[in-house]
């Protein structure tokens, strides 16, 4: 086991989109276990656009403090426990941050679990983790599409956008994504088998979605917020759900944006607007989990793995969940997991 673990501190709240400037890389000894605790081995960090609201201010979970870890889903294998509940040689996933080795005790706001046997790990941080799970609620128990409903997603592309979109399609109904860039509308109307795509950087999206949807989104899964989310309030069908999962647009604003102006359409379509969280279902994950490993056993769920080698650049693959460099889930690659996984 190594000597020291490196580990990255928030240095100051970033004004805009995080650089550099606002972590710094530490190297400390690793830590030391008491009774009832465990040591985890980092191997996979988890870079989602949610991390970037925790440095600034109090969300789901209390804002990360200057010079903290810079707190992150990861998974990793137990180095050493004086816990009954975990054995040295397990692969787990909590909240370990970014860090080579992490002291847990196994409970928090996302309680640490045992990874599934042979589910590779990238998988367990996708479509079979919290990515997917997500996905599965805030579409099913959220949306709740019917086989021939028009659904509407923005950040087709990402982690729990294209897992969103291909689970509504699942269930009979007609779907189109919005992402940025020709290559990635072609791969969700290729590989993932959606319906239509719209891309937001050349095309006029809310021209779009009334083009597509000429009788209106039934149900719009919102990864971004702001002028997207106004032009899915716009083009709303009667009866029509809006999931509120997340709203990366705002992340990096200095300010916060202007409420969306197509807001009283709710109204004249009797339209429902709901956020949630994927916490909130704790109680399902097993029957989530269930039914996406089934879907991917089947060939019917895909998901894509974007993959930055070294801890040392964790900064920069967060970055790329905000500049669109990213394709699918964006993981760091901290160090090589056993054999087999």
């Amino acid at each position: 086991m190594a000597e020291t673990n490196r580990k990255w501190v928030l240095r100051s709240r970033p004004e805009g989109m995080p650089g550099p400037e606002n972590f710094e890389l530490r190297e400390d000894a690793v830590p030391q276990i008491a009774d009832g605790q465990f040591l985890v081995r980092t191997l996979y960090l988890s870079c989602d656009p949610a991390q970037r609201a925790w440095m600034s201010r109090d969300t789901y979970v209390p804002m990360i403090p200057i010079g903290d870890v810079m707190h992150s889903g990861a998974t990793g294998r137990v180095a050493q426990s004086k816990h009954s509940g975990f054995r040295e040689g397990d692969l787990v996933s909590g909240m370990f941050g970014w860090q080579d080795y992490a002291v847990s005790d196994g409970r928090g706001l996302m309680p640490v679990t045992k990874l599934p046997p042979g589910v590779p790990i990238a998988s367990a941080m996708s479509a079979l983790g919290v990515t997917g799970l997500t996905a599965y609620f805030g579409m099913l128990d959220v949306g709740k599409p019917k086989p021939g409903d028009g659904v509407l997603v923005s950040g087709a592309a990402g982690a729990t956008g294209s897992i969103a979109a291909q689970i509504a399609k699942i269930h009979g109904a007609r779907v189109v994504g919005i992402a940025g860039g020709a290559d990635k509308c072609a791969w969700l109307t290729g590989e993932l088998g959606l319906d239509a795509a719209i891309d937001y950087r050349s095309e006029r999206v809310a021209r779009r979605i009334h083009e597509l949807f000429p009788k209106g989104v039934d149900v719009y899964f919102d990864n971004v917020g702001g002028e997207i989310l106004d032009a899915a309030l716009g083009a709303l069908a009667v009866g029509g759900r809006i999931v509120l999962c997340g709203a990366i647009s705002s992340y990096n604003a200095t300010e916060l944006p202007p409420g969306p102006r197509n807001y009283t359409n709710l109204i004249v379509r009797r339209g429902r607007m709901e956020g949630f969280l994927v916490t909130d279902y704790a109680a399902r994950f097993g029957e989530a989990v269930g039914d996406l490993a089934g879907w991917a056993a089947a060939g019917k769920l895909r998901d894509r793995i974007d993959v930055v080698d070294g801890l040392e650049n964790a900064p920069d693959a967060l970055r790329r969940l905000f500049t669109g460099e990213n394709v699918g889930k964006q993981l760091v690659r901290v160090a090589e997991p056993p054999e087999g996984r």
